[in-house]
């Protein structure tokens, strides 16, 4: 496997999605699976669902030029296959959260079966952490269910989801590259490829949304891939890596969770008050609370980077830093209608230059 097979691999995944997603949203109009407006949706027309079913076979056309040979390959695609199964029944039938989980934990109960698994983690001052078999299990599900579902949750905007893992995709990559993990440099650029052909048609507005099949997919491969490329390297911040580079889904996932249960609801029923949602109350346009949180996305996956080869003394200011970002994405996040002074700061640059815009036109 070259970096040139790599490249062509992920050109073909791409142009695969690209040419698919439109009779895969004829199919969805076919067999109604169609994302209804209602009090909790942005949308204003009925919109096919399934688009991540164009993900996938573009994934799969990547994968079959590619071949890759890793350990742990046939497990990936069972579970990948599951995954997408329950997408699609979820779109078509709105499954409950809780059938949507088992098909999560089976996906994940047959990559830990297959030996992929999270059996050591690096701590700063602690370093290499053997993990005990059945702790291993349980972080192993824990990661692999929770990246799956915070990808599925902020699929909430055009592009968003797409465009946030392809930011966390492109970061791992280059890790990879630098760690000489080809097999996952080959996983990354075909999965970049996929979602870049699929973004084309979902970016706002949205001809298709990806809907579970696409969101649960992404999410449950991004899983996987970090465990493949981020926790099986030995480098000072393995542990923190992954966690750095998913940090925009992962912390709006925790947000969610502490808001439902203080607030006595069902932490696995959606609500409106994610981070893309309180931003778009604040006054922000649709492409621009995207363009936004993929801003956010992009400078933590930077971060990420700098970290995976750092000295104590440059890690330290580059935790410095990202306390900064996370104090800033708290006050976005805790944010309605511009009370916070850091978001207020914000509308009033995004107008400013919005207006200053129009004029010059």
């Amino acid at each position: 496997m070259s970096y040139i097979d790599i490249v062509i691999s992920s050109f073909i995944a791409l142009l695969a999605s690209l040419l698919l997603t439109k009779p895969v949203k004829q199919l969805a109009i076919k067999i109604g699976a169609m994302d209804i407006p209602d009090h909790r949706k942005i949308h204003k027309n009925p919109t096919p669902r399934l688009g991540g079913l164009a993900i996938f076979f573009g994934v799969v056309a990547g994968l079959l030029y590619l071949r890759p040979e890793m350990n742990s390959f046939l497990a990936i695609c069972i579970g990948s296959l599951i995954i997408i199964a329950t997408g699609i029944l979820d779109d078509k039938y709105q499954l409950k959260p809780l059938m949507k989980m088992g098909g999560q934990l089976t996906a994940t109960i047959i990559l830990i079966y297959s030996g992929l698994i999270i059996e050591k983690i690096t701590l700063p001052f602690f370093g290499l952490v053997h993990l005990s078999p059945t702790f291993s299990v349980i972080i192993t599900i824990l990661w692999v269910v929770g990246i799956t579902n915070a990808i599925n949750l902020i699929d909430g905007l055009d592009g968003l989801a797409s465009g946030v893992t392809t930011i966390a995709l492109v970061s791992i990559m280059v890790m990879a590259i630098l760690d000489g993990q080809i097999a996952v440099v080959g996983l990354c650029a075909i999965l970049i490829g996929s979602n870049l052909g699929f973004l084309y048609h979902n970016f706002h507005p949205a001809k298709i949304y990806m809907g579970d099949t696409g969101s649960m997919f992404l999410g449950f491969t991004v899983a996987v891939i970090s465990i493949l490329g981020l926790f099986k390297n030995v480098t000072l911040f393995s542990f923190i890596l992954p966690i750095i580079v998913l940090a925009v889904p992962i912390f709006d996932t925790l947000f969610a969770i502490v808001r439902r249960w203080y607030n006595g609801e069902n932490i696995m029923m959606p609500d409106k008050h994610h981070i893309h949602y309180q931003l778009l109350n604040a006054g922000f346009s649709h492409r621009a609370t995207v363009l936004m949180i993929y801003g956010f996305s992009a400078v933590f996956g930077i971060l990420a980077i700098a970290f995976s080869n750092a000295s104590i003394g440059f890690s330290l200011v580059i935790s410095f830093i990202l306390l900064i970002l996370l104090h800033l994405f708290a006050e976005i996040v805790g944010a309605v209608k511009g009370k916070r002074p850091v978001l207020r700061f914000l509308k009033k640059t995004y107008y400013k230059a919005k207006t200053t815009t129009l004029k010059s036109k």
